[in-house]
Formats: structure tokens, C-alpha cells, sequence
């Protein structure tokens, strides 16, 4: 207002001294000078002129106008609600004469909203990707700016200075070639909005950080599972995918038919691959299949498997604890689920029976078979390939008990002064229980005894089962030290003299013998033999005579 007082004062001034001149002096203004308005808000405006008696005067604007005050040479409007920018007349008549003059209206809209976009979010290594930023509303875009970057580094830059005015909306896009390098790289936009030249102040906003994924993947999956699986039996399987990346972060589903595995994954370097075990149910053809996905990348697998079913066989003894001299029979037959029919052999059977004929034994019973092993051999052919399974049951024959010499000596010698133990373990089944008494006294089977002389004597053992008992007496000796050494010297040295004794009489009787014996005519050999066996053998009488 102080403003306008003055311009009236000079205003009067110039009418006085010039009073011809008014029409052609007035002069029209309007305050602001420029205007800079937020989308949406409002404007104050004033309408001014330095003519003393105006006529018509008024402001014309296709924005909301009201009229908030009004002097002899002035007016103010509020302006509403600015959604776009504009250029305001403000006119005055003075003596018929029409002066304006003008207003620009800058609306600005800060760069509150900006989007980037990533197409696709996961792309192939050597393919091409599109990064797109743009701004929905923002003015003006002549003072705008976007900027691409891939972490901090500038990938684009774009100005708008030649969009058109009355456009709001700020985009630009660039196209990339990927590269291994490039996964989980950050990508961003800045967008910024400088009015500084406009009176105004620097406005910047950035987009949500969008990750890039890129990755290769264009090896087909390999199965690794045996072409045969028996019911029922574990089987590891794998499917494996090279030539991947990032290895690590493949996912494998696993199937057989529509039985869903639980793989164990592992990766290494740029191939990845899953162990699964596999446990089929059902048998015939099946499909084993393995998915492998990476990212929004998907490759399918199959691998066709054949099924069969091959239990042990079955092995039946009789009586599995029969009594020796028992008959028994043994039969070997396949598993009712074993398909197709298998061929059978039993140990001791010589023949082999037809396909699915089972193969049987009569077999009596032996002592000595008990602890003998039966076995039971199943084969069965399956697409080419041969599997063999064994079924073992071991035959217990039951029998009184034994004390043979073998294993229970009844002459037994013990070395005084020494750790000994009476030697003597029974036969039978049920194995049987062990009592040797010596002078009416339990004598102790289990700890070692020191021997003397007064071990010396005869035991009587006696070997007890559920089926009898059977007794044996033991004579024990027990030597002297000396005794033993001396003894075993002695016949050591008489053995010795004894033979060599023999051998040299035997060459000097027989050799001269035979020389006399060749000149003899053939009628005195006869003889001969006699008389030389005669003293053979009184030599030999003569050193068991020495001997003994």
C-alpha cells in the first residue's frame, strides 16, 4: 500500500505540471512482478494505475478469480486453487484509452512420486533389460531432471527442456545389456526439480531401490537313477544341472510318479545338484522326474524306471531242534510277491526245480549236523539283468552228552609248579553242564591250579543235558621238574643209540652179504634172504632189549 501512495503522489504531481498529458502519462501495474505458486494453492494479486480518474479496469485469467478489495486507482482479486500455469492481464481505461500489462503464473509441483521400473526383474546373462523411471506429475519439467544410477554410479541422465509445457509427467527409459556382474546390482532415479532461476528452491526426490537378478541357465537337467528299483529297497538318486549361475540358488523338486522326494541340495562353483532317497512302493514302469528352477526359469527332466518285487525266499525246516536220527524235511520256495516267478536251489539238492516249483530235502539227523547251515538260493532275471538272494537258517540236533578223547583226554600229565587247568569239554545239545569230582570233592573247573603232587590222582567227570548224562574218569599225573627234564632227556639220547646202533650194524652185516651173495649161483639166494632177515631181526630184538 505504501507503494501505491507514492505512485499517486507522483501521479498528482505530473497532472499538475503537465495537465494536458494525463491520458497519455498512466501507467498500469501489478504486484507481484512474478508469481511462483505450489499446485493447488493460492494467489494474491494487485491491480494498480497512475490514472486520477479510471475508467473501466479489471484482471482477465481463466483461473478462479474473486475480488478481495478495490481503491480509486486499484484493485486486489485471490486467485484459486492453481492447477496449472498461466499469464494474468491487468487492464485500466483512463479517457478512453485501455493500457494492461501482464502477470506470468508459474505453477510448481515438486517430484513427490517417483517410480523405476526393472523388466524383466530376473534376466539372462547376455540379454537385454529395460530400466524406466518416471515421474506421474511434476512441474515445471522444463526445470527437471532424472538420473539413472546402478548403485552410485551414473548410468543416464535426461533433462526435458523441449516437452511440452502443459505435459505433467516426466519419463525416461534405457536398455541394458546384462552381465554376471550386474546380480543383485542396486538400481535407483533421482529426480530433480531446480526453480532457483524462478526465485524458487531446489527440490529432489529418489525412487525405491529395485535389485536386478541375472542369471544363466541353459543346460537341461541330468538324472542319475538305476534303471531297476526293488520294491520296498533305498535307492539314491540325484539329478544335477550344469553350466548355472548363481549355482546356489537353484531349487530341485524331486519325483517318483506323484511321490514327492526330499532332496539333500549342494552346489559347487557353477554346478548344482540334489541327492534324494527314493523308496518305491508299487511295482511296474514308472517315471522318475526332477524340476530344477531358477528364478522365474523352469526346466523339466524325466527318466523312466521299472519296478519289481523280489523278497528272499523262504526257507522251512521241518523241526528246527529235532532229535538226532530224526527225518525232516527241508524246503526252499519263493516269496508269493516275488514277480516274475523266480528259480529256486537248495544246498544238498543236486536238481534245480522248474520256475516257480519249490525245491525240498529229506534229511535224517545227524550228530553232526547240528550247527549245519541250510541255505536257500532265489534267481530272478528282470529286463536282462540277474539279482540273487539268499535265505540261511542253521539246524539244531538234539543229543545226549559226549565225552570223547578229543576233547577230554583220560590220561593227562601237569608239570608241578605250573598254572593247569583239567582238560575237559563235552559234547551235546543242549549244551551240557560239567561236574568232575576227586576224592568225593567237587574239584574247580574254572580257576587254574597250581600243580603238586597231590593233584595226582583219577577224576571223575560227568557231562549232564536235559536229554541224560554220561561219566568219565580222568587219570591225572603230576611230574617233577627234574623229573620230566630228566626223563625227557633220557629217551631223547636212548632213541638216538638206538637208531644209530641199528644203522651201522645193518651196513656192516648186509653189506658183505651182498657182495659174497653175487657170486653164489641162483639156488643159494634163498637162503641167503632167510639167514640175512634171521639176524635182522635178532638185531632188532637186541635194541628194544637195550631200549626197554
Amino acid at each position: 500500500m505504501m507503494k501505491m501512495l507514492l505512485f499517486g503522489v507522483w501521479a498528482l504531481l505530473a497532472l499538475i505540471l503537465c495537465p494536458g498529458a494525463t491520458e497519455e502519462l498512466f501507467e498500469v501495474s501489478v504486484w507481484p512482478d512474478q508469481a511462483l505458486v505450489k499446485f493447488g494453492q493460492s494467489l494474491m494479486v494487485n491491480c494498480s494505475t497512475t490514472c486520477p480518474d479510471p475508467g473501466p479496469s479489471g484482471i482477465e485469467t481463466f483461473l478462479k478469480k474473486t475480488q478481495v478489495g478495490k481503491g480509486p486507482r486499484w484493485k486486489q482479486f485471490l486467485l484459486e486453487d492453481i492447477t496449472e500455469s498461466s499469464i494474468l492481464q491487468c487492464f485500466f481505461s483512463c479517457a478512453g484509452i485501455q493500457k494492461d500489462t501482464s502477470l506470468g503464473i508459474t505453477m510448481y509441483q515438486p517430484p513427490e512420486q517417483v517410480t523405476l521400473e526393472l523388466q524383466p526383474a530376473w534376466v539372462a546373462v547376455d540379454e537385454v533389460f529395460t530400466v524406466k523411471c518416471y515421474v506421474p506429475r511434476v512441474a515445471p519439467l522444463e526445470n527437471l531432471t532424472l538420473t539413472l544410477l546402478q548403485g552410485n554410479q551414473e548410468l543416464h541422465r535426461k533433462n526435458f527442456m523441449s516437452l511440452a509445457e502443459a505435459s505433467q509427467r516426466a519419463e525416461v527409459t534405457i536398455r541394458v545389456k546384462a552381465q554376471r556382474e550386474d546380480d543383485r546390482c542396486n538400481f535407483s532415479c533421482r529426480a530433480e526439480l531446480d526453480l532457483s532461476s524462478r526465485g524458487g528452491e531446489l527440490f529432489h526426490s529418489s525412487s525405491a531401490i529395485k535389485v536386478l537378478r541375472s542369471f544363466e541357465f541353459s543346460q537341461r537337467p541330468q538324472i542319475q537313477v538305476p534303471p531297476l528299483l526293488e520294491v520296498g529297497m533305498a535307492e539314491t538318486v540325484s539329478c544335477e544341472v550344469a553350466r548355472v549361475f548363481p549355482a546356489k540358488e537353484v531349487m530341485f523338486h524331486m519325483f517318483l510318479g506323484d511321490q514327492e522326494l526330499s532332496p539333500f541340495l549342494f552346489w559347487e562353483e557353477d554346478t548344482a545338484w540334489a541327492n534324494a532317497t527314493v523308496r518305491a512302493m508299487e511295482t511296474g514302469d514308472q517315471e522318475l522326474s526332477c524340476l530344477v528352477s531358477l528364478g522365474p526359469m523352469e526346466q523339466k527332466t524325466r527318466e523312466p524306471v521299472h519296478v519289481y518285487s523280489f523278497p528272499p525266499p523262504i526257507l522251512e525246516i521241518e523241526e528246527l531242534y529235532p532229535f538226532a536220527g530224526t527225518d525232516i524235511n527241508v524246503t526252499c520256495t519263493g516269496h508269493v510277491l516275488t514277480s516274475p516267478s523266480p528259480t529256486l536251489w537248495l544246498q544238498g539238492v543236486p536238481d534245480l526245480p522248474a520256475p516257480g516249483e519249490p525245491a525240498w530235502l529229506l534229511l535224517t539227523t545227524r550228530e553232526e549236523d547240528d550247527g549245519r547251515n541250510f541255505s536257500c538260493e532265489a534267481s530272478l532275471e528282470v529286463q536282462g539283468q540277474r539279482f540273487i538272494k539268499t535265505t540261511t537258517i542253521q539246524l539244531h540236533v538234539l543229543y545226549k552228552p559226549r565225552l570223547e578223547e578229543s576233547g577230554c583226554p583220560g590220561n593227562q600229565t601237569w608239570v608241578e609248579g605250573t598254572e593247569q587247568m583239567l582238560a575237559c569239554i563235552p559234547k551235546g545239545n543242549p549244551t551240557p553242564s560239567l561236574v568232575c569230582t576227586w576224592n568225593g570233592v567237587i574239584f574247580d573247573l574254572e580257576v587254574p591250579q597250581k600243580a603238586t603232587q597231590n593233584h595226582t590222582g583219577i577224576y571223575c567227570c560227568t557231562a549232564t543235558n536235559q536229554l541224560g548224562s554220561v561219566s568219565k574218569d580222568i587219570t591225572l599225573i603230576v611230574q617233577g621238574l627234574d623229573e620230566g627234564n630228566s626223563s625227557t632227556i633220557f629217551i631223547i639220547i636212548i632213541v638216538a643209540l638206538g637208531v644209530g646202533v641199528i644203522t651201522i650194524a645193518l651196513y656192516w652185516n648186509y653189506w658183505p652179504c651182498k657182495l659174497e651173495r653175487r657170486k653164489l649161483p641162483s639156488r643159494q639166494k634163498e637162503k641167503d634172504k632167510e639167514e640175512e632177515s634171521q639176524f635182522a631181526v635178532g638185531q632188532a630184538e637186541k635194541w628194544n632189549a637195550h631200549g626197554c
